[in-house]
């Protein structure tokens, strides 16, 4: 028997939105839906935010007068290590309650809560003028926290309110954003170095500024979530179902008793009472939606993940997979570029902050192709050909700097030709390991482990983030070179681990993955589950009145139906 569609939305209901998005582009789309395109700024603030602080503290710690005011935290490693670390370090704090905390008090709130706490943590930063090195620690582990907690929320408030037609465009504009806060905020420090000058008569200003430019579009997303709505999902899964109607209408441009409106209020309310029936079913102490029961449920069933070993093996591909993607080094390189660029031989601290400007033009860059053609691809070849594409790259790299290590002034080819190397390393992470990674993590759960799993890979990724940015610093000073070999070693594997150990997850319907992993009945019971509260709410009976009238107004059989829906969403 064949395995059934992986999707509670049917061919039919498909169509039907498919129909009305084909009169409109994507983007014309977004243009006549004044929401769905603030929705979109939204998404692309909260992306910035993310990737410019992941990029805006390596041209910092190069600069003369950042270097005065810290004192031993940018000339001893370790301390510069955990300087730069603590956010990171924050971020994971931030994965922990941002479940809970969008469940409780809503995306929106949620979104506004870490909003103010980024803020906060960025004023901290900005006062360090008096209260030193501790008030650059304590802010950035503050607005870590406000980062992690944003990189989960963000998406997912975007992806509850976008309309299905264009709600993968939107998150993808989200991880283009990320590169694009990566390669301004290299930009940003390369223009304010020259403030008081390069050396010595540097201004503090010179630090401030990209700091402090963080309050502007933190301010603009805070300011533009008051005036956001719920996301109908929230609002149906805590009982506010008119409410829901009435916001889901307002997003669509749509009048409330319009078909798609109540087609896809249905399928909202479906999935609401999919997730409740899975946790009564699995934790019947937690039924009841209440504060303190949401916040274990996080835990407990992030515990349950562990139980059996084919959710086990899931466990292993989401959290090693994010092992591997920050032991590529890509975050050594965003985080101590310019140190890394002067190891090679750049000669001025203007010249390498420059080549650390290209770095994030280049990731931003190689970002596009996969974003258009990973589906095409596969996960698997991507992911492995970039393994070995930055692997080849970092060996290359050690082998030119154990060549030219103390000559770099006299072989200024071989300094270029390094550089070069980590242009290509930075364009083989953006292809293949940066957006790769996060779809592996998240399509490898059953439907009713999705969120969890995903704080779970969430959680390895900011953990590892926060280690690599901790002995980054050591591993330049102690073993020169052998940071390049490490890193290549090491991602190498990761190329292995993926080929060998993780399935192709491109395509496959749950039951199938159920299969790969050997945890068959995991999904079919979530479909047996999702079909009774399907035809329980009327969602199938509308279903079939839709089929009906569609195919008596067009004349299109079933199997012709059939081939032109599935062409349409493979487009």
């Amino acid at each position: 028997m064949a395995p059934t569609k992986a999707s509670q939305f049917s061919d039919a209901a498909l169509k039907h939105r498919l129909e009305l998005a084909s009169k409109k582009s994507g983007f014309a789309l977004l243009l006549t839906n004044a929401r769905v395109f603030g929705i979109t700024c939204f998404a692309c603030i909260g992306g910035l935010l993310y990737g410019y602080n992941q990029g805006v503290f390596s041209g910092v710690l190069t600069m003369t007068s950042f270097n005065n005011h810290m004192g031993d935290y940018t000339t001893d490693q370790t301390k510069k290590g955990w300087l730069t670390s603590i956010l990171e370090l924050g971020a994971w704090t931030g994965t922990l309650y941002s479940g809970f905390l969008a469940e409780i008090i809503s995306r929106k709130y949620a979104i506004i809560v870490n909003t103010c706490i980024f803020i906060i943590g960025v004023i901290v930063q900005c006062t360090a003028v008096q209260s030193g090195h501790n008030g650059i620690l304590g802010g950035r582990f503050i607005v870590g926290m406000g980062v992690g907690s944003l990189s989960m929320i963000v998406p997912m408030y975007v992806a509850e309110c976008a309309p299905p037609e264009v709600r993968g465009l939107l998150i993808s504009v989200q991880q283009f954003a990320i590169e694009f806060g990566i390669m301004i905020s290299f930009w940003i420090d390369y223009g304010t170095n020259y403030i008081g000058g390069t050396g010595e008569t540097q201004s503090e200003a010179a630090w401030l500024v990209p700091l402090c430019l963080q309050l502007f579009p933190a301010l603009v997303l805070l300011t533009g979530m008051i005036f956001m709505p719920f996301t109908p999902r929230w609002l149906v899964h805590h009982g506010r179902e008119g409410e829901a109607r009435r916001t889901l209408a307002k997003l669509r441009s749509m009048p409330e008793d319009h078909e798609l409106i109540e087609l896809e209020f249905l399928e909202i309310k479906a999935q609401s009472l999919f997730e409740k029936r899975t946790v009564e079913a699995k934790f019947p102490h937690l039924a009841k939606l209440t504060a303190w029961n949401t916040v274990k449920l996080q835990f407990v069933s992030i515990a349950s993940l562990f139980k059996t070993m084919p959710m086990f093996r899931r466990v292993i591909v989401a959290t090693v997979t994010m092992f591997f993607q920050q032991w590529t080094g890509i975050n050594a390189v965003l985080y101590y570029a310019p140190q890394i660029f002067g190891a090679l031989g750049l000669s001025s601290n203007t010249t390498s902050l420059l080549a650390t400007g290209v770095v994030g033009i280049v990731m931003l860059l190689a970002t596009i192709p996969s974003m258009l053609y990973i589906d095409r691809m596969g996960r698997k070849p991507a992911l492995a050909i970039g393994a070995l594409g930055m692997g080849l790259c970092h060996f290359i790299i050690a082998v030119i700097f154990a060549r030219n290590e103390n000559k770099w002034e006299t072989e200024q080819a071989s300094a270029w030709a390094c550089i070069v190397m980590v242009w290509l390393f930075v364009a083989w992470f953006g292809f293949s390991w940066g957006p790769c990674a996060w779809i592996v993590v998240a399509e490898v759960w059953p439907l009713s482990a999705r969120p969890y799993g995903i704080a779970l890979g969430a959680s390895s990724n900011w953990m590892n983030n926060f280690i690599v940015g901790q002995v980054t610093p050591d591993m330049i000073t102690g073993i020169s070179y052998g940071t390049f070999i490490l890193f290549g070693i090491l991602i190498t594997m990761g190329g292995g681990f993926i080929w060998f150990f993780t399935p192709e997850t491109s395509k496959l319907t749950l039951e199938e993955m159920d299969i790969v992993f050997g945890s068959s009945g995991v999904a079919v019971a979530d479909q047996e589950r999702m079909r009774k509260i399907n035809e329980e709410i009327g969602l199938d009976e509308r279903v079939r009145g839709l089929t009906e009238r569609s195919a008596s107004a067009s004349g299109i059989e079933k199997e012709g139906t059939k081939h032109i829906v599935d062409e349409k969403a493979s487009e």
